[in-house]
């Protein structure tokens, strides 16, 4: 069966698709959103996090024994300081730590591994409309192990989902989204400069795959979804351009996401910055950008 990278499986979701379902994350991701909430999920292969609280110091100090780049340097805090810039994600120190402040992000499964796990919830799919929900990073990235998950919950009468940013070639998308009955797709703006300065690229692959999704699919279900980003995508003609191009195919409805920095931890844990700071999404600006996008 086909191996992919998998850095998380939720269970009991309710906002992810129709019903409870179970959210299977993918690592890797071609962008590098400003705000991203799940910079775990970035890299395309396991990496190891270090929550430096969870540290016992010179109790343990197995991790600076077996890393092969000398990576790993005792503090006089009774801590220990990892240099993730010269990491080589080898994973040895989250094997050995027994405190679990050094763990790792991601593992490679078999497909019917993770379908097995998802189907043990089974009953509650039927009773719920619920199913498997693949997201990410982004799921596209890694195409063919996508596919291979979606044809084997498929093959087990699992309702199926998908939560993508587009980022990847039509071509080597189109396929996956011949088994999903519904899609969120992420739209973050229509502009190509704004959308490359905010993620690192322009929106063209993003839209190209959105267009030929719709026009190759009309039937299949979709939501797009807007991050609404302080700075980036919050005005009103921002949004407006979104929901016109959503309201312009059949089975296609528009949401917004309010900003959050609910996963800014999870950057200290990998060595890096989370870039927007303190940075607030206002209320009344918010609940405004919500009437637009419900406009007829």
């Amino acid at each position: 069966m086909e191996k992919g990278c998998v850095f998380n499986i939720q269970k009991y979701s309710v906002h992810d698709g129709p019903g409870i379902r179970t959210i299977v994350y993918l690592k890797g991701c071609p962008l590098r959103c400003k705000w991203c909430c799940n910079p775990e999920s970035q890299l395309e292969k396991p990496q190891i996090a270090y929550n430096i609280e969870k540290c016992i110091g010179d109790v343990c100090l197995l991790c600076e024994g077996v890393c092969p780049r000398h990576n790993i340097a005792f503090m006089d805090t009774n801590k220990v300081w990892i240099d993730h810039g010269n990491c080589i994600n080898c994973l040895q120190c989250a094997k050995v730590c027994p405190a679990g402040a050094i763990i790792s992000y991601g593992e490679y499964r078999e497909a019917s591994d993770v379908v097995d796990e998802v189907e043990r919830d089974l009953t509650f799919y039927s009773r719920s409309g619920g199913g498997m929900t693949l997201s990410g990073g982004e799921p596209l990235l890694q195409a063919d192990y996508a596919l291979a998950l979606l044809k084997e919950a498929k093959r087990r009468g699992i309702n199926t989902a998908i939560e993508t940013c587009g980022c990847v070639p039509w071509k080597r998308a189109e396929e996956v989204f011949s088994y999903l009955d519904y899609a969120f797709f992420d739209i973050k703006s229509m502009d190509a400069q704004k959308h490359k300065e905010w993620t690192g690229w322009d929106n063209s692959v993003v839209l190209d795959t959105f267009r030929n999704m719709r026009e190759a699919y009309p039937e299949l279900k979709t939501r797009v979804r807007t991050p609404v980003v302080p700075g980036f995508n919050d005005t009103e003609d921002d949004i407006r351009a979104i929901r016109d191009l959503a309201r312009s195919y059949p089975n296609t409805d528009y949401e917004l996401l309010r900003y959050h920095r609910y996963g800014t931890t999870k950057y200290t844990f990998i060595g890096k910055e989370y870039e927007l700071g303190d940075q607030e999404l206002d209320d009344a600006l918010f609940e405004r950008l919500k009437q637009i996008s419900n406009e007829e």
